[in-house]
């Protein structure tokens, strides 16, 4: 029998979230570089990625209210939304792997990559200030850049090479990724018409 508080175990792990998302944000070189491909981290990854897509579906979500959408197109795009920064992820991902594997032969495998990069989309849990009038472009490319930082860093350690190296494989699949959103956004507009 436990002698644990039954809301222990979600206080823990909420804590978890926390803090891993802090050292995220905080750019810490030394959090991406000991960051473990264990079960845990890759669902923590995950966790996060899921995270910002959720947050970027609300905000996104509160627009559509706004502009009076119909509860269909609402449905459809805020699963545009969180499929899009899913895929986007696992995309980019699979982009700086092979990229990765091009410039250094002992690499580690895809899967490796999935926890330091799912962990620099911490920037990505901010998207649903992007609601906020006139300022929600700004802050949209500025989480973008963020992301795009922690990224680097996290290429740079989960591949040990120089951050020059990193910076451009990074930057191969970035643009795309902000292609794709800008057509999803494009595509919700289209919806709204």
């Amino acid at each position: 029998m436990s002698t644990r508080p039954e809301g222990a175990s979600n206080d823990k792990s909420h804590r978890g979230i926390c803090k891993t998302l802090r050292n995220a944000l905080a750019l810490d070189s030394h959090f991406y570089e000991n960051t473990r491909n264990t079960p845990k981290n890759r669902g923590l990854a995950l966790t996060i990625v899921i995270l910002a897509a959720f947050s970027q579906a609300l905000g996104s979500a509160v627009i559509l209210l706004i502009n009076r959408a119909t509860f269909p197109i609402l449905l459809v795009t805020l699963f545009i939304n969180i499929l899009s920064l899913v895929t986007g992820y696992y995309f980019w991902t699979f982009t700086i792997w092979k990229l990765g594997q091009w410039l250094k032969p002992i690499d580690p495998t895809y899967g490796d990559l999935l926890s330091p990069i799912g962990f620099a989309y911490a920037p990505q849990v901010l998207n649903f200030l992007t609601l906020i009038p006139l300022l929600g472009r700004p802050i949209e490319l500025i989480l973008a850049v963020w992301s795009l930082l922690a990224v680097i860093i996290a290429v740079r350690q989960g591949l040990d090479i120089s951050t020059r190296n990193a910076a451009l494989i990074c930057l191969v699949g970035w643009p795309l990724v902000q292609i794709a959103i800008g057509f999803v956004q494009v595509l919700e507009q289209k919806l709204l018409k």
